[in-house]
């Protein structure tokens, strides 16, 4: 048999398999543009032939003030993760300070953690800070969960760089910030992006911190939004599934354009000279 016809069957089973994954976003999107009086068809609609926004339009009404908090979480969470990581990359990369090894694999373990137990961690500690119900809070939580990941995906990509580049800005007199600033964080460019994009998906889609530490709060983000509307409109399914919908779209369009960095900061380390 020619290769033609042994991949031809992988390719429908792929196609079949991505479809059955996919198949939930497609009928979140039609039930978006589905009316109510619509919803209790037997069979329903596979298309909405009778489309409307009114569920867009509630949307945009009553969930604007809960997607710019989730926005202004998410590059907070972006920012402070890139922040501690970047350096802490660095060091234990090129650095090499004692107890090196021992902090990977306390970044490996710190990973690990059940969210709902930092989420208590957390709690105790905002309670007195007075920190509860705080934008600022919830973006030092979710960096808690991006940090470790994102410090072994710095250390892993900048362990590549050439020594040599670092030595000839050692010997024209830059320190190792100056070298840190100057040379390999711009040479980790394709890290910066895999690091910010996680982070920032991580934090968006966030509900365990958010309900335990935020929930009750004057700002709330999305997914409390979600959570609040489905309690509160349990019939209007077109509206709950186009807050859904747009919920989607800054994540969904992050990961499409970072896509090419995405694949080259997560390999970067995976093969060696």
């Amino acid at each position: 048999m020619t290769a033609r016809h042994t991949t031809w069957p992988r390719t429908v089973l792929g196609l079949l398999l991505t479809g059955a994954m996919l198949f939930p976003v497609y009928w979140m999107v039609n039930v978006s543009f589905t009316r109510d009086q619509d919803m209790r068809k037997t069979p329903p609609d596979w298309f909405p032939l009778h489309g409307t926004l009114d569920g867009y339009r509630a949307v945009l009404h009553e969930q604007l003030p809960y997607l710019g908090t989730s926005l202004a979480i998410a590059l907070g969470t972006v920012v402070l993760t890139v922040a501690l990581a970047a350096p802490a990359g660095y060091a234990l990369a090129k650095l090499r300070p004692r107890g090196g090894g021992v902090m990977g694999f306390v970044l490996l373990v710190a990973q690990m953690i059940p969210g709902i137990i930092m989420a208590m961690g957390f709690y105790t500690i905002y309670l007195k800070l007075g920190m509860l119900q705080s934008v600022p809070g919830l973006i030092v939580a979710d960096s808690t969960i991006a940090v470790p990941f994102a410090v072994l995906i710095f250390t892993a990509f900048m362990d590549g760089i050439p020594g040599e580049l670092l030595q000839a800005a050692k010997t024209d007199g830059a320190g190792s910030l100056r070298t840190f600033w100057s040379i390999v964080l711009p040479m980790s460019r394709n890290a910066i992006v895999t690091v910010s994009l996680f982070a920032f998906l991580w934090s968006w889609s966030d509900f365990v911190f958010a309900s335990t530490l935020d929930g009750g709060g004057a700002h709330e983000p999305i997914t409390l939004g979600i959570y609040h509307y489905i309690g509160n409109n349990n019939q209007q399914w077109n509206a709950i599934m186009a807050t859904a919908v747009i919920a989607s779209l800054p994540a969904t369009l992050i990961l499409v354009l970072a896509q090419r960095y995405v694949a080259a900061g997560v390999t970067a380390g995976a093969v060696k000279d």
